[in-house]
């Protein structure tokens, strides 16, 4: 079987300055392609680092695909890095050095003399067209190995991988393919999904279902390894029917959906208007409303309301319930939630108020404290929870809960 390992090159990936999201993105198209991959290296600007990692990744892999450090500058060394690897000189090529000063005279830009060295390829290796950027990438072999020199701007690499690289790939990979979908949750945590599904998330099982988890969001990965497409995509298919009946209510979409994008869907499905009323979370709910294209036809507005006095004023609060109560608290949440409704003349309205901190806690309210208000045609209500680690978190959690609680008023 075809393997592959994935070198990324920069110093700016080992001290945190920059999130290597092109290793994530290699390994997902590798995998559709059947290509499993053995393993991924970072390294830093070091010519002995690169090279010490390729012949590391030789032994481990037929593929081998390098991103970053092909630049102008003095630490960008990966071209420099292979040719010593591959024992060969960089030899200036010409036609790529004319494509070089032809994309800086097109811009009406002066190419300087560091550009040149990107038209420099070890002796033997192949020029791979850059349609986006200046730096052109490196296609070489070795004893039956192959290499591939992708830019480190993740366009440039997408582009010049989904060009001059796949179909290479895809003509040598394995007599099988790897399939994988989301299935996406909301409302327990990861451990009780886990019980739920017992022996289906057991180790070397195929599909494998794997469980990762982020802000109260569980995705299921399933994975599926078959002789074709179409039966991998059969046996998704079966697996993510036994995972919705298992769950219920607990999924709330596929793949990439968002729980926002599934509510938007929704309230529109019902004709139904949205308006929400907002404290801790600042607007946040409101946010992520309004990145789904065509949410105008079900999302009237809303208020933030983060004083006391902004809650009276905009949201006809009591002043009352708020003295008896506290602003962050149940009835004062139902009240935003029905202030807002009666306002916005909408049909669902939601509210958050809450301490997402760092300070302002204390033993009966302590950080993390979340109160989400409801109010519709069927009646209003509040809900309590305590979300903890930081406070942009928390604030996250209270939004991703509050459109959570939207789709079950919407479900019920």
């Amino acid at each position: 079987m075809t393997r592959a390992c994935i070198v990324s090159i920069g110093n700016e990936l080992l001290n945190g300055q920059t999130v290597d999201t092109n290793t994530a993105w290699l390994t997902g198209r590798l995998a559709e392609m059947g290509i499993p991959t053995a393993a991924c290296y970072t390294m830093p600007d070091e010519i002995e680092e690169i090279v010490a990692a390729l012949a590391q990744a030789e032994v481990r892999a037929d593929v081998i695909l390098i991103t970053g450090g092909l630049g102008p500058t003095d630490d960008d060394l990966t071209r420099h890095a292979l040719a010593r690897f591959l024992g060969v000189e960089l030899e200036l090529r010409t036609d790529l050095l004319q494509k070089i000063e032809d994309f800086f005279r097109i811009r009406g830009r002066e190419m300087v003399a560091a550009n040149r060295v990107q038209a420099r390829l070890p002796v033997g290796a192949q020029a791979l067209e850059n349609q986006i950027g200046t730096a052109p990438g490196i296609r070489a072999e070795k004893k039956g190995t192959r290499f591939f020199c992708l830019p480190g701007v993740p366009s440039e690499m997408k582009k010049m991988f989904d060009l001059s690289v796949a179909a290479e790939l895809q003509a040598f990979g394995s007599d099988q393919v790897v399939v994988s979908r989301k299935l996406r949750c909301f409302g327990t945590g990861e451990s009780n999904i886990a019980q739920m599904l017992g022996d289906l998330m057991r180790r070397g099982r195929n599909p494998l279902i794997n469980c990762t988890c982020g802000s109260g969001v569980i995705t299921l990965h399933i994975v599926a390894t078959a002789p074709s497409r179409a039966e991998a995509e059969g046996m998704i298919g079966q697996d993510r029917t036994r995972l919705c009946d298992i769950l219920g209510d607990l999924v709330y979409g596929f793949d990439d959906q968002t729980l926002a994008e599934v509510v938007g869907q929704e309230l529109i499905r019902q004709n139904k208007t949205l308006v929400t009323a907002e404290s801790c979370t600042g607007g946040l709910i409101g946010k992520l409303i309004t990145d789904i294209p065509h949410s105008s036809k079900f999302f009237k507005g809303g208020w933030v309301t983060y004083s006391n006095q902004a809650k009276i004023r905009d949201l006809s609060v009591p002043t009352g319930l708020i003295e008896t109560h506290g602003a962050v608290s149940e009835p004062v949440a139902i009240a935003m939630a029905e202030g807002a409704r009666k306002t916005g003349q909408a049909d669902i309205a939601v509210s958050t108020t809450g301490i997402a901190g760092p300070e302002g806690g204390t033993e009966q309210k302590p950080v993390g404290l979340v109160y989400i208000g409801m109010a519709s045609a069927a009646g209003s209500g509040g809900f309590r929870h305590v979300f903890s680690q930081d406070r942009a978190t928390i604030r996250l959690r209270s939004a991703l809960t509050a459109l959570n609680h939207i789709r079950a008023v919407l479900r019920d």
